[in-house]
């Protein structure tokens, strides 16, 4: 399975925020010539009207712990952003995140990479 980079985390934190940007790696920018290698060429996927969600769960696992509701933030750029509740992360380990955009004409895209989160055990 294909992974962004991993983001690091500690148990119980709500922040920082997820930040993505949310890209078509089959169309080009306008005026750009497409390189699959290189998201800067990727055209930002219009959100619109659409709704973001995170749903998370353990590596290894199959049932999803949580499922996060993104704010979208620059709906032309593909923009979109959450934050966490302290129960996301309420355990050290491994974790991956599944983004699926459900489209105001009833689509649904699911973005094939997973988001990788590294979370460490609090001092507290």
């Amino acid at each position: 399975m294909a992974y962004s980079e991993t983001l690091n985390l500690v148990t119980g934190d709500t922040l920082p925020a997820l930040l993505l940007k949310l890209k078509d790696k089959n169309k080009p920018v306008s005026g750009l010539a497409l390189d699959p290698d290189n998201s800067a060429t990727w055209d930002p996927i219009d959100l619109t009207g659409a709704t973001v969600k995170l749903r998370i769960r353990q590596l290894g696992a199959t049932t999803v712990t949580d499922t996060r509701t993104c704010l979208i933030t620059t709906p032309a750029a593909g923009e979109c952003e959450t934050d966490f509740l302290t129960s996301t992360f309420s355990a050290a380990g491994t974790y991956e995140g599944e983004v699926e955009i459900s489209f105001a004409n009833g689509a649904i895209q699911t973005v094939h990479d997973l988001v990788k989160f590294k979370v460490r055990e609090d001092f507290n």
